[in-house]
């Protein structure tokens, strides 16, 4: 049987006679100890060939036949070498080419991935379309492509999709929400809840009176944001610390398209603010027209979220806190605002700050300490089209702006389920350094001079320049240029 396997599976030249005498008690021998029982369970001994094997020898030993098609392993080719070098120049010509394309393939590809490696990190955005990490990569060379689209592979870990699926709700929380409200409108059935609730939406003031009385801490603390945070990743670096008997605002840089970064550090505890800052209670404050949405206004008031407005930052640093006059307590505001969005675009970092001073008035009346934050790779995690390629379209853009006090930037990022269509923010690594406190003497209730505040203010700008020199060759930023306009 052993003869007749060996026959039928091994291809022979013309002219190589088959094995006779002692070869051929060889191969059946060699060929029965491979096909046994107990072959997997012990191990095989190394195998003496003689220096002129035959093809039936090398097969029962266990090795490919060198005239097999796949391309051929290292022990094949020292075989194939060996049985060669006395009478088969040819096969030994040929294997030899087929090292040497193999060599010189991955010599090409490592010469290529060091290239690119190195290119990316000059730019500050290693892996930056890809992902953040050679897994990602490795996750998108494996894609199939459908129409130009690169789609997900099926053998992705679980837990990435679980990140993937955390920043999709976030993503679609205002529409969803807004979308359920609309739903129960036209839903009698539901007009008893809804008609009490409309009125309480109505006379509420928690947006403002700053007494963060909706605000759940286990909200805010959910695994979700944990896998939201981790989906870039993000990660909340702190240079001093916050003293638990002041008050703080914290300016935070750049808005970016949707400001992820300043949700995960300052809305939730995924990045450990707590932990870093004990003692400090803070609230991200956004829009006020945010707060007119029904369910989504409830959504943000109980993850802390707050308006913008002069009356509540007032409020939260002056009411509530350990000492019951806002020492204690921090407010987040993401200064460059609506405007700043339509500046965010991979490997830019242009803040609207010279005209912003509303934030250094409040700090002045308040006695609020100002802390610039910065967030870097805040502006990679989407594509826009560009105010200056698409004039028009940023026209349009500023018009909104102007009539509604927000805008909508024309941006694209990656699918739920592919790598290049979709709204879904790129898993680009974003940096969150949190800077030195800017001492503010408290003006008491009275009006602060103009000179005071320009001063606070280029104080302020001084520290945000600062921060960016510090701190952008730590993480691979070196040509990333700041600009302040």
């Amino acid at each position: 049987m052993a003869d007749i396997a060996v026959k039928r599976t091994v291809p022979r030249r013309p002219g190589c006679a088959p094995p006779s005498g002692g070869d051929a008690q060889l191969s059946n021998s060699l060929f029965n100890m491979s096909t046994s029982p107990n072959a997997r369970s012990e191990p095989r001994a190394p195998v003496q060939l003689p220096q002129e094997s035959s093809d039936e020898t090398i097969l029962a030993a266990g090795y490919p036949s060198a005239w097999s098609p796949r391309r051929p392993l290292k022990a094949d080719m020292r075989l194939v070498k060996q049985d060669s070098e006395a009478d088969e120049p040819e096969v030994l010509a040929k294997s030899n080419m087929t090292v040497a394309d193999i060599n010189t393939k991955s010599v090409h590809n490592e010469e290529n991935g060091n290239r690119r490696d190195q290119q990316d990190t000059q730019n500050g955005r290693k892996d930056a379309r890809d992902g953040s990490d050679h897994l990602h990569r490795d996750h998108v060379k494996d894609a199939w492509k459908a129409g130009g689209v690169r789609f997900a592979p099926l053998r992705i870990p679980f837990t990435r999709r679980l990140q993937t699926t955390a920043v999709f709700l976030h993503c679609i929380s205002m529409a969803t929400l807004v979308s359920l409200f609309w739903f129960t409108c036209a839903n009698p059935l539901t007009w008893p809840i809804l008609i009490p609730y409309l009125i309480h939406l109505s006379i509420s003031s928690a947006a403002l009176d700053g007494s963060l009385a909706y605000r759940s801490e286990w909200l805010r603390s959910l695994p979700l944001w944990t896998l939201f945070a981790n989906y870039f990743p993000m990660k909340l670096h702190k240079t001093h610390d916050l003293s638990p008997s002041k008050r703080y605002i914290i300016g935070y840089h750049p808005h970016g398209i949707i400001s992820h970064g300043a949700w995960s550090a300052f809305a939730t505890n995924s990045l450990g603010f707590s932990e870093k800052f004990p003692g400090i209670t803070n609230s991200l404050l956004t829009l006020d027209s945010n707060f007119r949405l029904p369910f989504y206004r409830d959504w943000i008031l109980a993850m802390g979220i707050r308006s913008v407005s002069k009356e509540s930052i007032r409020n939260i640093l002056s009411k509530g806190g350990p000492y019951n006059d806002g020492r204690g307590r921090a407010v987040t505001i993401v200064i460059g605002g609506a405007r700043e969005s339509l500046e965010a675009e991979p490997g830019t970092l242009r803040l609207i700050l010279k005209s912003r001073k509303g934030f250094v008035k409040m700090a002045l009346r308040t006695g609020a300490d100002l802390v610039p934050v910065i967030g870097f790779g805040e502006n990679d995690i989407y594509d826009q089209l560009s105010p200056r390629s698409h004039p028009m379209v940023h026209k349009l853009q500023m018009l909104v702006l102007r009539l509604f006090k927000f805008t909508i930037p024309a941006v694209y990022g990656r699918g739920l389920l592919n790598y290049d269509v979709g709204l879904l923010p790129y898993r680009r690594p974003v940096n969150i350094v949190v800077g030195k406190p800017i001492e503010i003497q408290e003006s008491h209730g009275a009006q602060p001079s103009q000179e005071d505040i320009d001063r606070y203010h280029d104080l302020y700008i001084d520290e945000v320049e600062r921060l960016f020199e510090t701190y952008k060759s730590q993480f691979s930023l070196e040509k990333l240029e700041l600009q302040i306009i």
